[in-house]
């Protein structure tokens, strides 16, 4: 399984617009094949910072979905609106 998370900051002005592209697709996102989980998580202290939470059952899944129509479609939509560059990072989590 893989766990990523995806920082990105918008134009305080712009927050809104990513609300509602989100909104339109997270039900399409998790349907995605190979996708379990997505949640999308807002910083308390910066509400221009968000982070995408997202769970998936391979890095073959996560690159489907990153080189399929509907990321290109969403990321389209949302990069334009970013006031800095965005960071990601898949995680798997250690068990002791």
């Amino acid at each position: 399984m893989i766990k990523r998370i995806v920082k990105m900051s918008f134009h305080p002005e712009k927050v809104n617009d990513f609300k509602n592209v989100f909104k339109e697709n997270w039900r399409r996102i998790a349907g995605f094949k190979g996708c379990s989980h997505v949640e999308l998580l807002q910083d308390k202290n910066n509400p221009s910072i968000f982070f995408t939470y997202s769970l998936w059952d391979s890095e073959n899944s996560l690159n489907a979905y990153r080189d399929s129509e509907l990321f290109a479609s969403v990321w389209g939509r949302t990069k334009i609106l970013f006031n800095d560059k965005p960071q990601a990072w898949s995680v798997e989590e250690l068990k002791f």
